[in-house]
């Protein structure tokens, strides 16, 4: 039986992002409601973090809380804290800096690549224009040497014909293209900390693999931190370091991606996992392996992909204690009374200097 216990703290670098309690929310006409509450985290330097969870669970609206760029309209409320290390040493709060200050982070030390480019790019600049303001604002060049180092960012994201391509506009490349001029652009100033909020959900899985292995080589030539916001396992699996998955708002799982992939503790973690095509194989052939030692596997055969039953509850009407509670097989009596809180582990599959966290009261349970 795979048991986990209760964790000491252990000394880690000092983290380029450390957000503590973050928690978000919008006005609507049913009242207010609580897109995200209480979420913690760090990244360290040069770190890759993924924050996982299917579609409404908070993850976009986690970056844009960071970065300050909810609309106004939506009169969003922000609180907690977000240290955020500059490349001076210097930490500041980024959910207390006042709108000047933000604006003097955001493209320079602090960047992000958007879901959709033809809706991020302006579509009456060229693309070249678009990253040689960001450079003119924050780097103080003149307007030819923000456009060459403009040409040089496309360049560096391996665009062809970059000449012609930096006086086109975002309307004239292709999918794979606008992605990279993302990219450039939020590249432009170095930036320390990458925020990338599902980069690749529009793009066809060769594309995808390019634009991920890229990702992959500027962080390691510039030691930048990459928070990867994403729903695709297979990917967090490939290029991240450490997973952060999210449920109605929340954070209830954080580990290593080897840790995690190896034994989940939170029933909605193994429920994602579940529904991985290459994990089902898996337990095929594993049973498979049994039948042949002489074992009684509990299934022979090919298994049908699991799959969550129910669906996330409303913001506006949560159900009492677990948001999970409702869609979870393992729903005790003592999961509707209050909400879990966020305790450290440390299993069998965890390294020595590594710990996870669990929002559940059966942590530690066999997976």
């Amino acid at each position: 039986m795979n048991t986990a216990t209760p964790a000491a703290a252990a000394d880690v670098a000092v983290p380029r992002l450390d957000v503590r309690s973050l928690s978000t929310s919008f006005a609507t006409d049913g009242g207010r409601i609580q897109s995200v509450s209480d979420v913690s985290f760090q990244i360290l330097p040069g770190q890759t973090l993924a924050l996982v969870g299917e579609s409404g669970s908070g993850k976009s609206v986690t970056s844009l809380s960071l970065m300050g760029l909810h609309a106004k309209t939506s009169q969003a409320q922000v609180q907690g804290q977000a240290q955020f290390m500059q490349r001076d040493g210097r930490t500041v709060d980024l959910l207390s800096l006042d709108a000047k200050s933000l604006r003097a982070l955001r493209g320079n030390e602090l960047a992000m690549v958007f879901q959709e480019p033809m809706t991020s790019l302006n579509p009456v600049l060229t693309v070249g224009e678009q990253i040689a303001e960001s450079v003119r604002l924050h780097k103080g060049l003149g307007k030819a040497a923000a456009l060459a180092h403009a040409q040089r960012m496309l360049e560096l994201v391996e665009i062809p014909a970059t000449a012609q391509r930096v006086h086109e506009y975002p309307h004239q490349l292709s999918g794979g293209m606008r992605q990279r001029v993302m990219i450039a652009l939020a590249m432009a100033c170095d930036p320390s900390l990458l925020i990338a909020d599902e980069p690749t959900t529009a793009l066809d899985v060769t594309i995808q693999a390019q634009i991920l292995a890229l990702m992959g080589r500027l962080q390691k030539e510039t030691g930048m931190s990459i928070l990867f916001v994403t729903h695709n396992l297979g990917v967090v699996a490939q290029y991240a370091d450490a997973i952060a998955v999210m449920y109605a708002g929340r954070i209830v799982e954080t580990a290593s991606v080897h840790a995690l992939f190896a034994a989940p503790q939170h029933p909605y973690t193994q429920g994602l996992l579940g529904c991985l095509p290459g994990m089902a194989r898996q337990r095929e052939l594993a049973e498979a392996a049994a039948l042949r030692a002489g074992g009684k596997p509990a299934f022979v055969g090919r298994r049908r992909l699991d799959a969550i039953p129910g669906q996330v509850s409303s913001p506006l009407n949560p159900p009492p204690g677990c948001a999970f509670a409702p869609r979870c097989s393992k729903r005790l009596n003592a999961c509707d009374q209050a909400m879990p809180g966020l305790e450290t582990w440390r299993t069998g599959t965890d390294a020595p200097a590594t710990e996870r966290q669990v929002r559940c009261i059966r942590a530690g349970e066999a997976a």
